[in-house]
């Protein structure tokens, strides 16, 4: 009757993983919800500089990625889940090199094709 010590399981995972509660669901919300109307405000009002518009929304979607990270996907320092953040931390490192390679060719490109 090994089995029996799992019935609760329900397909969660380990014993060790986090699952949110619903005050850090809203509190996730809430900071989500405000890190979309700071750019959006931003934008609509018009009235900063475009660098400065930039850099609101530049910043506040790093920082929506973050509160992704942590109030809706778990990820946090524990043993448990260095892999999973290690994962993280390849693919930001994988899409980092391929938007700049992007970049870097579209704009090697434009030089080219300008003169």
């Amino acid at each position: 009757m090994a089995h029996d010590n799992h019935a609760h399981d329900h397909g969660h995972g380990a014993a060790g993983e986090s699952h949110g509660s619903v005050k850090s669901y809203l509190v996730g919300f809430l900071l989500a919800a405000v890190l979309t109307i700071i750019p959006f405000w931003a934008v609509m009002k018009g009235g900063l500089p475009v660098f400065t518009t930039g850099v609101i929304i530049i910043v506040a979607a790093i920082l929506q990625i973050f509160v992704h990270l942590v109030f809706f996907l778990h990820l946090n320092r524990s043993s448990e889940q260095r892999w999973n953040v290690s994962a993280a931390a390849f693919t930001v490192v994988v899409i980092g090199i391929i938007v700049a390679g992007t970049l870097w060719v579209m704009h090697n490109m434009n030089m080219h094709m300008m003169h």
